[in-house]
């Protein structure tokens, strides 16, 4: 038995069964990829997949057994890989962050910013996606913390802690009839075409739950995963932003003003996910209070010791 057999195991699951895939991400060869699993099936004693011909079609029952032991035991590998690093040399290494553009764009510059001055020697790496696409990285071992505002904690390999609570504004182009001093409800703001997030983003199921609980119907014209895309055809006049209140920058969006709606929509909750096992560098641990200076490092230990499915919400 070898790691490069467990890793043959675990990225066939990832890659639903496509051993060419399997191979590209293994850097190998399709054929070693499908003699790999096949001796440790032998020395197993039992076969882990199941086969239509030579494809793999699914996992046996004693595969969905064996499958989570290989996974921990990669990643213990991996945890033992960072502990010897982290003491051989605690300033420099990687530090893989999966977030969306939101948080990319308007929470994390000035954690990004102190880090760097500290740790100049840690190598970053940004990665973007939906909070669906954030969590699945984390769970894959792709990033060692992400950030978001939606779908992290319905993830039970994760432990997604709270960081900060925000609300939504209304951006219309300077000169809007909704600037006219009247108090924002949602009958006025449903008499205008609505630009904002896509199904899943920044806090966009607090929208629809508004709206449909008062029983409004809007016209949503046009969803974007960003916020600056949102707010360049507000100015172009093709409707009514909604987007999360720290997007809007008074001095950079000069041609546009925000409207609070914090009264209209549920108020959001962003979230730092760790993968459950995962043992954290010290770099990491200061990282994370960087960001969110209430999640210290004792917290977030005891955070991670805690048993699967515990939600917190702070």
């Amino acid at each position: 038995m070898n790691f490069q057999q467990l890793r043959a195991v675990r990225e066939t699951i990832r890659r639903d069964f496509n051993l060419t895939e399997v191979a590209k991400v293994l850097h190998t060869s399709q054929p070693a990829i499908s003699r790999q699993i096949r001796e440790l099936e032998e020395e197993l004693g039992v076969d882990l997949f199941v086969r239509a011909g030579k494809r793999l079609t699914g996992v046996t029952e004693v595969g969905t057994v064996v499958v989570p032991i290989v996974e921990n035991m990669l990643v213990d590998a991996e945890n033992l890989k960072r502990a010897g690093a982290d003491y051989a040399d605690r300033a420099s290494g990687r530090l893989s962050i999966a977030t969306t553009h939101s948080q990319a764009r308007y929470a994390l510059p000035d954690a990004v910013r102190d880090f760097r001055a500290r740790y100049p020697q840690v190598v970053l790496n940004l990665h973007q996606g939906s909070p669906h696409q954030v969590a699945r990285m984390l769970l894959d071992g792709e990033a060692d913390v992400g950030i978001a505002t939606e779908a992290l904690a319905s993830y039970e390999g994760l432990v997604a802690l709270p960081c900060y609570r925000w609300t939504h504004s209304a951006i219309v182009p300077r000169g809007h009839a909704l600037l006219d001093g009247a108090p924002l409800t949602l009958e006025r703001l449903a008499r205008f075409p609505i630009i904002t997030y896509g199904a899943g983003y920044t806090g966009r199921l607090h929208i629809d739950e508004a709206f449909g609980a008062a029983g409004i119907a809007f016209d949503l014209v046009l969803t974007a995963m960003d916020a600056d895309v949102i707010k360049t055809y507000v100015e172009l006049g093709l409707g009514v932003g909604i987007v999360a209140s720290i997007a809007y920058d008074e001095t950079r969006d000069r041609g546009l003003a925000a409207i609070d709606a914090g009264h209209l929509f549920a108020v959001n909750l962003t979230r730092l996910a760790i993968r459950r096992g995962t043992f954290l560098r010290g770099y990491v641990y200061d990282f994370i209070e960087m960001f969110a200076s209430p999640l210290k490092r004792a917290v977030v230990v005891k955070a991670l010791a805690s048993a699967p499915g515990t939600r917190f919400d702070g």
